[in-house]
């Protein structure tokens, strides 16, 4: 790729965010998989940049925060209900600053296409008193991922970059040419005790040194580059940001819009300037009224979304519907072809058998969570990555004995090393007095997010070989008093008697089921053919 500005490439958000990052001298990305964020790092990587998978977000992020600290430029990716893993070390970082550049890729999920939940990530910017940068399309992420470089290298401040499903996997024309940020600088290490160790006497004046940044910060968005106004006709006004914006325009094509690039600070004074000569002002936003409130906050006549319109993706026509003040009840959208485990995967027998012996399930997160629907409907608790043992935990703790003897922990490889590892842990130091049963299903990927490796695998993000995690080592090591590793599917009936004696025998257990995914198993006989 070179500087040229009439260079085009057809490229997804996520493609042009990852060439941003390698034309922006990125040292490092890191990063757990979890759509729609996962092409970031995987496209960093095929472009000749250097990109890793990490156990899971918080580490990803400590990880990050090293390379920033060291004067270099990293970044950090993740989904939503990922950055709720990372955020304990996000808050800190935004006290502590950094020398080099701290970019935060997080990316929502309205409508919750692939996920557990809807939550809006913008809430996450002003709790921790950080910059928000939201593109509307992959010319913008490309574009803007500069500008969150430079003012994270300007500030010594972490920069949220919030990117939407729509915005991550839509493909949309990029004119790769060079990007505002200077170039990077040589990483060194600069000792500064009080701004980096963060006890309470160097934590205090850390944090009024953030909310002074952030008002130096919000003065720069009043007039900054990253927002834009596009004239109109109409006495109707919009102000959007995002995915948003682009269906605003579409339904109102003669309504003069406030396009804001930088949504936290949110730049209120150049709103009020916008909106002072308008009949009406209306805020365009997918999932929570950050910007209405904000705006309302500080005196200004807006109009949000009826609640309706706060759950689920926005399109044009919903809009339009905002916009008219229609709230007649939508049109469901047509029921599609429900997801289901597989033929052949290994883990249908594992749910064939825990709905056979009727079992109470504390599952999670990965495409065996796909064992709660028809016609295994083996699975009756999920919550978030690595809840099922602690939530089985609680729930032989409170169960009267002969349920609390049915419960089973299910998790999988990947989700046990992103954070499975510590209710191992919690099983060991207060164990209920029926004991345990934990179910390791190893198929040897990341399945549900693509087939990444991970610290279980063997190999690295691009293939190379590396220490492989062996879970029944780490279990023996930590004191587990009963490990048995089986392949479920070669033979049901094994298991079957081995699941049924455990759980009548009450006390603690891990099996691990192994076997890979068979897609997992084609995709490495493709890469390594002679292996």
């Amino acid at each position: 790729m070179t500087d040229n500005p009439l260079e085009r490439l057809l490229l997804t958000g996520n493609e042009a965010l990852a060439h941003a990052a390698r034309k922006a001298g990125i040292r490092l990305g890191s990063g757990y998989p979890g759509t729609p964020s996962t092409e970031v790092l995987q496209t960093l990587d095929a472009i000749g940049g250097k990109a890793q998978w990490s156990p899971n977000e918080k580490v990803a992020m400590e990880v990050a925060i090293g390379v920033a600290f060291a004067g270099a430029r990293a970044l950090v990716t993740m989904k939503h209900v990922g950055l709720n893993v990372a955020a304990d070390p996000l808050f800190t970082v935004a006290e502590t600053g950094v020398d080099g550049a701290l970019v935060v890729l997080v990316a929502d999920d309205p409508g919750m296409a692939s996920s557990q939940n809807e939550q809006d990530s913008r809430r996450y910017a002003v709790a921790a008193g950080i910059p928000l940068i939201e593109p509307s399309d992959s010319q913008e992420t490309y574009d803007f991922f500069g500008h969150a470089v430079a003012i994270s290298e300007r500030w010594g401040i972490p920069v949220l970059f919030r990117m939407t499903t729509r915005v991550s996997h839509s493909k949309s024309i990029v004119r790769a040419g060079a990007l505002v940020c200077e170039p990077p600088r040589k990483p060194s290490f600069r000792r500064d005790i009080p701004g980096r160790v963060m006890i309470p006497a160097y934590a205090r004046p850390a944090h009024r040194r953030l909310r002074q940044k952030l008002e130096q910060i919000a003065a720069w968005n009043e007039s900054g580059p990253l927002n834009k106004i596009l004239p109109g006709t109409s006495e109707t006004g919009i102000v959007a940001a995002g995915i948003a914006m682009m269906h605003a325009r579409e339904a109102a094509p003669d309504a003069p819009l406030f396009k804001v690039g930088m949504s936290h600070p949110l730049p209120v004074e150049a709103i009020r300037s916008f909106a002072a000569p308008l009949k009406r002002c209306v805020v365009i936003e997918e999932g929570d009224p950050i910007m209405v409130d904000t705006c309302r906050a500080a005196g200004l006549t807006v109009e949000g979304k009826p609640e309706p319109f706060r759950f689920g993706e926005l399109n044009v026509n919903r809009v339009l519907r905002i916009l008219n003040h229609d709230t007649s009840p939508e049109t469901a959208p047509p029921p599609g072809r429900p997801p289901q485990l597989c033929p052949g995967c290994p883990h249908r027998t594992v749910f064939e058998i825990l709905h056979k012996l009727d079992c109470i399930v504390s599952g999670d997160i990965g495409c065996y969570t796909l064992g709660v629907l028809p016609p295994f409907q083996a699975m009756d608790t999920c919550v978030c990555m690595g809840a099922s043992i602690g939530v089985g935990l609680g729930l032989r703790h409170a169960l009267p004995p002969e349920q609390a003897r049915r419960v089973v922990s299910v998790i999988g490889d990947s989700t046990f090393v992103h954070s499975g590892i510590t209710g191992i842990a919690e099983m060991l130091y207060n164990p209920p007095e029926t004991g345990h049963v934990v179910l390791i299903l190893d198929n040897h990927t990341t399945a549900m997010t693509g087939l990444q490796d991970h610290p279980g695998t063997g190999r690295t993000l691009d293939g190379e070989p590396a220490h492989t995690l062996f879970f029944e080592d780490m279990l023996r090591g930590m004191g587990v008093p009963d490990i048995q590793v089986l392949d479920a599917q070669a033979d049901p009936t094994v298991f079957e008697k081995l699941l049924t004696e455990r759980l009548q025998r009450g006390t603690l257990s891990v099996i691990i089921t192994r076997k890979p995914c068979l897609l997992a198993a084609r995709k490495q006989r493709q890469a390594d053919p002679g292996g």
